[in-house]
């Protein structure tokens, strides 16, 4: 790992988001609260945090960081027949929290793929990013 000793901390906070594209009727089901294994969308923000909080035990050489904030938003897109996911997490630390953030994005958006697949395989998993980071020595990054 790189040493972060001599560091300050600071707070720091990273944005990331990613969508899940699926079959009108998946997206009922979820809308709708009648998929089989049941409240999809509470289930992958509980994951999605829960994530969050294990980003330094599934990244090798990632720091184990204490988190102070993590929120999982959904939103359901019908326009386009997916969910967006967005985190954001947060710490006052010495290194950054973009791994959180983007491993709480993958993993609830797995997890909508998991309750759902039975009904449709095909959902896509899609454009898993770096939306904004605050703090540290690199200051203020926003995506373009």
């Amino acid at each position: 790992m790189v040493d972060v000793g001599a560091k300050p901390e600071t707070a720091r906070s990273a944005t990331a988001g990613g969508s899940i594209f699926m079959q009108p009727a998946t997206l009922a089901l979820i809308a709708q609260g009648h998929a089989k294994k049941g409240d999809v969308l509470g289930i992958a923000r509980i994951a999605a945090i829960q994530a969050s909080k294990r980003t330094g035990d599934l990244i090798p050489l990632c720091h184990p960081i204490a988190l102070t904030r993590v929120t999982a938003d959904f939103a359901i897109d019908e326009a386009a027949n997916a969910v967006h996911c967005t985190v954001t997490a947060e710490c006052f630390g010495r290194t950054g929290v973009e791994m959180e953030a983007l491993t709480a994005t993958s993993v609830g958006l797995l997890t909508i793929y998991d309750m759902c697949k039975a009904a449709d395989r095909g959902m896509r998993i899609e454009n898993v990013r770096l939306l904004e980071k605050k703090g540290g020595k690199s200051g203020h990054w926003l995506a373009d």
